[in-house]
């Protein structure tokens, strides 16, 4: 098999991985819900987590940094606990559904909305930011990069806009964290959403939201969290306050040891390597004949973008062209729509959609060639 599939979730992981989550489930009690050694080891071990990740994200106290099962999770917690009725919220034609259907559910209870266009490259103008902002307007929601083309957005420009007009910088993290600096400091950013499970490398279900100091979001779910148990309210300190319930302490071991991996592999050793994988892939691709290429890989832009090569044959639907590499060459990629529909309209792909290649840096040389091979006999 031939994984290609990355930007859906990362399938080879770090042996430490497995093995931390199969030790955890063995011998690990309920962090916070007890005073003996099982107990306090999964609370230890939650805390080093926590740490290692506001450490990562330059995220300031680690108390701020609170555990989901997902971006999807975080996101929403974010959108519907800051964002309020006759609030305008700003965001872009970039995102992937779990960014735009919390805001298109917000719309319903009275939150305005404007959604910043793509070119056909599927790149936005930060431009148009400032322009939107209104007296009302509370927010900027949007992704550091798409899950469709790569194309990365500048987060720091956008975190300056976002200082200057007073707004609330929300960013989707879900295709970088991990593999690219993301600085919350230094971008501006107030509350920063990401997964475990893709360039973390750590196990599905872990996911987190870092908030900044000072920005205060309503729970999105209440409930136990082993403090404050007379109280009829969620606790308003932060983790316990976006937390509720048992945490999933199995897969915070595993995304532990996951960040152990990355700490001592460099991350910038796993993005060049990964860069140079989509780069090797984009230079075979890009010359055959009937292959349609989506994004920008301009040369100021090539190594400012997630490792994604999004593409098309001719006019095959998407769907049967990913079907042809997994059955006849164990090529595993993503065709469809990818969840981002209106990146699609953008690109003019709505009905085709594309056929995603996502690389990871356990990826060969000769596994990414191979893939170069089976394009090209697939556009013969």
């Amino acid at each position: 098999m031939i994984y290609l599939d990355n930007a859906a979730t990362s399938y080879r992981k770090p042996e430490e991985v497995g093995k931390a989550v199969a030790d955890a489930i063995i011998h690990m009690g309920n962090s916070g819900r007890g005073a003996y050694g099982a107990a306090l080891d999964a609370s230890r071990m939650i805390f080093h987590t926590r740490k290692m990740l506001a450490g990562l994200f330059h995220a300031g106290d680690p108390t701020r940094v609170a555990f989901t099962a997902n971006s999807t999770e975080s996101l929403n917690i974010a959108i519907q606990g800051l964002f309020n009725p006759g609030d305008h919220v700003i965001t872009t034609m970039m995102e992937h559904n779990s960014v735009l259907r919390p805001l298109y559910l917000m719309e319903t209870r009275g939150v305005e909305l404007t959604i910043l266009p793509a070119n056909q490259d599927g790149n936005i103008r930060y431009e148009d930011v400032s322009k939107a902002v209104r007296k009302n307007t509370r927010g900027l929601v949007c992704t550091h990069a798409s899950n469709l083309t790569g194309n990365m957005n500048d987060l720091e420009a956008l975190g300056k806009i976002c200082r200057q007009n007073g707004l609330f910088f929300v960013v989707d993290a879900s295709q970088t964290a991990g593999v690219f600096d993301i600085d919350m400091e230094r971008m501006a950013i107030d509350v920063l959403c990401f997964t475990g499970h893709k360039s973390l490398l750590g196990p599905q279900g872990t996911g987190g939201i870092c908030v900044r100091e000072g920005v205060s979001i309503r729970p999105l779910l209440v409930g136990g969290t082993g403090v404050h148990s007379y109280s009829t309210t969620q606790p308003e300190e932060m983790p316990e306050a976006l937390e509720a319930g048992t945490l999933n302490s199995h897969g915070i071991a595993g995304l532990h040891a996951a960040l152990e991996y990355l700490q001592k592999t460099g991350i910038e050793t796993i993005r060049s390597r990964e860069l140079m994988l989509m780069k090797r892939f984009y230079e075979g691709v890009k010359e055959i004949s009937g292959v349609r290429i989506y994004g920008d890989f301009s040369e100021e832009k090539f190594f400012f973008r997630a490792p994604v090569v999004a593409l098309n044959i001719r006019d095959y639907d998407s769907g049967e062209v990913a079907d042809e590499l997994a059955s006849e060459y164990g090529i595993y990629t993503r065709a469809g729509a990818h969840c981002a529909p209106l990146m699609h309209q953008a690109l003019g792909t709505a009905e085709q959609g594309a056929v995603r290649f996502s690389m990871s840096h356990y990826n060969t040389e000769a596994e990414i060639d191979q893939a170069v091979c089976a394009v090209r006999e697939l556009s013969l």
